[in-house]
């Protein structure tokens, strides 16, 4: 079993979580895992207890050279480890090897909301999207939703399309103690007294500029010293417009601010620490941000799109994606603290049903149903509740 770990970011995001999370358990469960990775992920992989690790060459590194390295040295390689599958956990995958192939897929706003893509991006990946399709690739989601849309877009009726519905590091998302508050509190400059969290890429699919246009409007009653700061956690995007209602927030007197990449130990004292963690998304494949807020303890307003109904169940608040309506809702819990305090319960204990391991026991599925092409499978219909 061969996972190209070559396309995962040295920022960890939610892809890079993902991969980091579950090969490990994989592996623990018996699973003959050869991983093939970047020279700087090498020692985080040899330490994870994975059967091998492999470093592709250095000039993969590059995007372009990747892709061509996939097609060719992974193809290679996977033969002389005798792989008998080959995981690819990012959209593309080798086009010809006789190896069982298995392809995540992560999200279908491509073809959903092609207008939150730049269009290189999204024929691409819309590109790789029907190919799995039409060559019969094994395919895992990380949502049922994602699942359904998968089979609907590429009309792929006998595909076998798994969902494994994603997980959190409980070591990480947790609870914070006052004492990780403070500290975190401390890393700001001015400390504001309280905030709003938001963790996500500041791309056009996270509506984060509607989002800073419905704290406005949320806090624009309140006197400046009671109002609570929005803090946008994550890297930048291809969304420009994020830095202009930033800047035009920040000119009239609100208090909003991009922090940019945080080390994954004060995200839990970000979320956790919060009034609420807004996350008003234009649509997600499963919404990690969503489930590691839940985790921390935080109250989550998030929107009715695509997975994100199937992360937060009824234990979330939710409102549209329009700048109105996510201020009403954020005015809302703002005036209420009980419901508040309720929502981020409810979040807590309906995070616990979101693990790797979970994750990774479907993961497991979908690579024996890869190898034994006969086998008869359908996409599970329900996730947790």
């Amino acid at each position: 079993m061969l996972v190209d770990a070559t396309a995962i970011p040295a920022n960890r995001g939610g892809v890079g979580r993902y991969v980091d999370s579950v090969i490990p358990l994989l592996a623990r469960d018996g699973i003959d895992v050869v991983v093939v990775c970047q020279q700087r992920d090498r020692t985080y992989f040899e330490a994870s207890g994975v059967g091998s690790v492999v470093t592709a060459p250095a000039w993969a590194e590059r995007t372009a050279l990747r892709f061509v390295w996939e097609q060719t040295g992974l193809v290679r390689l996977a033969r002389a480890a005798g792989a008998a599958v080959i995981h690819s956990p990012h959209y593309t995958f080798p086009v010809f090897t006789r190896a069982a192939r298995v392809v995540t897929v992560h999200d279908l706003t491509f073809f959903t909301d092609p207008a939150v893509h730049g269009r290189v991006k999204r024929l691409f990946f819309r590109g790789w999207i029907r190919a799995a399709a039409l060559a019969h690739v094994t395919v895992v989601t990380p949502s049922v939703a994602t699942a359904n849309e998968f089979t609907r877009i590429t009309r792929a009726r006998s595909a076998r399309v798994f969902a494994a519905p994603l997980g959190y590091d409980q070591n990480v998302f947790h609870l914070p103690t006052a004492d990780d508050i403070a500290a975190f509190q401390k890393t700001l400059d001015p400390q504001p007294v309280s905030w709003i969290a938001f963790l996500g890429t500041l791309e056009p699919r996270k509506n984060v500029s509607a989002l800073v246009r419905g704290y406005v409007e949320a806090v624009s009653a309140h006197a400046p010293a009671d109002r609570p700061a929005l803090l946008l956690a994550g890297g930048p995007g291809w969304d420009s417009s994020v830095a202009d209602t930033v800047a035009a927030a920040v000119a009239s007197g609100f208090d909003v601010r991009t922090l940019g990449y945080l080390p994954l130990d004060d995200l839990r004292s970000l979320l956790g620490g919060s009034l609420l963690t807004a996350y008003p998304s234009l649509g997600e494949g499963f919404g990690l941000p969503v489930l590691e807020a839940m985790a921390s303890g935080s109250c989550v307003l998030t929107t009715r799109r695509l997975s994100l109904p199937e992360v937060g169940g009824d234990a979330v608040s939710y409102c549209d994606v329009d700048p109105g309506s996510i201020g009403r809702a954020l005015a809302a819990l703002l005036d209420d603290p009980a419901e508040r305090r309720r929502l981020a319960r409810a979040g807590a204990a309906r995070a616990e049903g979101f693990t790797w391991q979970a994750c990774a026991d479907r993961h497991a599925v979908a690579y024996r149903a890869a190898g034994h092409p006969s086998t008869q499978l359908t996409t599970e219909k329900k996730g947790p509740r």
